[in-house]
Parts: C-alpha cells; sequence; structure tokens
C-alpha cells in the first residue's frame, strides 16, 4: 500500500500548558484516506488492552514507513528528536466501543503512555462525524501536566487518595475541566488530521455524553495510533 502526503497539507507547530509541551497538528495527511478507511473494514479487530476503551487490529506497514519518511525532520526540528533508530511499538487501527457507563476508574481520567519523553505518539483521525477529538490536561493536585520516572510515585499516590474521595469522577469519558483535572490544550477530531505530541504528557479522548459506540470503521470513531521510540 503505497501512501503519499495530501497536496494541501498544512501543518502547524504548537505548544500548550505552562509546561510548554510540544504538539503538531497536521490537517490533509495523506493523499487518499479513504483508502486507509476501507482497508480497515477488512482487518478483524479485537480487545488487545485493557486500559484502550475499545478494539484495536494492526495498521498497514507501509504507513510506518511514511509516517518516518514524511515527519522525520519534523521530529528532529519540533520535538529535538534526531535518532536514525526509530522504532514502533505500536501502529494500530483503533476503534473506540465501549460504552460510557462501562469505563474503569483509570479509562475516566487523562493517561499517559509511558514515562520516557524520547517516546511520541501519533492519533490519526478517519472519521467524519462530529465524535470528538483529543485534549491535555494538567493534574490539579501536584501541577503535573507530563508523568516522568521522578512524577509517577507522587502521582499515583495522590491518584489512589483521589480515587477514593468525593471528587473521583463518575462514569463517562472526560471531556473539559473536572474536580481532579484541568484541561490545558484541545484538537477537535477533524477527518484526515494527525496530532503528534509526546508519551508522558496526561491527554485523553475528548468524547462527549452523547457519544454511541458503533463498532464499523465506515461509521464509527477509526483512528490509527502509534508509539514511536527514538533509540540512541
Amino acid at each position: 500500500m503505497i501512501l503519499n502526503l495530501h497536496p494541501d497539507v498544512r501543518i502547524q507547530k504548537l505548544e500548550f500548558g505552562t509546561e510548554k509541551a510540544a504538539l503538531l497538528v497536521i490537517d490533509n495527511f495523506v493523499a487518499d484516506a479513504d483508502r486507509l478507511v476501507r482497508r480497515a473494514a477488512n482487518r478483524q479487530f479485537s480487545i488487545v488492552s485493557p486500559y484502550y476503551p475499545g478494539i484495536r487490529t494492526e495498521a498497514p506497514p507501509s504507513y510506518e514507513e511514511f509516517l518516518v519518511r514524511t515527519l522525520q525532520p519534523l521530529f528532529a526540528q519540533h520535538f529535538g528528536l534526531t535518532s536514525r533508530n526509530i522504532k514502533f511499538p505500536m501502529r494500530h487501527y483503533s476503534l473506540v466501543t465501549t460504552p460510557a457507563d462501562k469505563l474503569e476508574f483509570l479509562q475516566r481520567i487523562p493517561h499517559f503512555d509511558s514515562l520516557g519523553a524520547n517516546g511520541l505518539a501519533t492519533v490519526h483521525y478517519l472519521f467524519k462525524r462530529d465524535l470528538g477529538g483529543t485534549a491535555f490536561y494538567r493534574h490539579r493536585k501536584t501541577g503535573f501536566e507530563y508523568i516522568d520516572e521522578s512524577r509517577r510515585e507522587e502521582y499515583f499516590a495522590v491518584l489512589r487518595e483521589e480515587q477514593q474521595s468525593a471528587a473521583s469522577p463518575s462514569a463517562g469519558y472526560i471531556n473539559g475541566d473536572t474536580a481532579l483535572f484541568e484541561q490545558i490544550g484541545k484538537q477537535d477530531g477533524v477527518f484526515n488530521r494527525i496530532l503528534i505530541y509526546r508519551r508522558n504528557s496526561l491527554h485523553s479522548g475528548a468524547i462527549g455524553k452523547e457519544f454511541i459506540p458503533d463498532q464499523s470503521p465506515a461509521t464509527g470513531r477509526l483512528s490509527i495510533n502509534c508509539f514511536i521510540d527514538f533509540i540512541d
């Protein structure tokens, strides 16, 4: 499967929060994004993680090659990541399919994907309806906007206390400020838009109360999600 950049690709280099985390927002990313959706329709999805609120299947290997070929200069310019030894521990089509009232505690709050500063995450939106985007958060009590090894113990100790408190979130996807977290950035889920950010940033899908889970790649909340490691 050969992938090419859209002729009208548009790139924004942004920052969010008081800790000035880098964020790339690229619109009109792939020349024929509908072909990626059609490819997903022929794949078998399944639950692959107890934390992701839905089902996943592997995306084409050519997608990984395309990201490296087209985005490697931006990785260096915007994130300061210049290693030529780039690995993809995850490259998945993802469909959000968990009903709001079935979410576990950790699925009702922002999360981080890894502790290291040299790991990036991407989310490439492949749905055309208004099914929500991605938001970034600050943990109110600690002030943390990202979690690394030095912050992990304190963060989870506080979180365990908050889970048992009156401020613990009720059933539902987080979508905006709460008693525990402040939203510090948000990007809408626009078809063929890709976001790129550090994996240790606190973030979550911004999914509204009206969201109805849909397991069809053609009509559901489909995205391609990747983790990218830069190895010295």
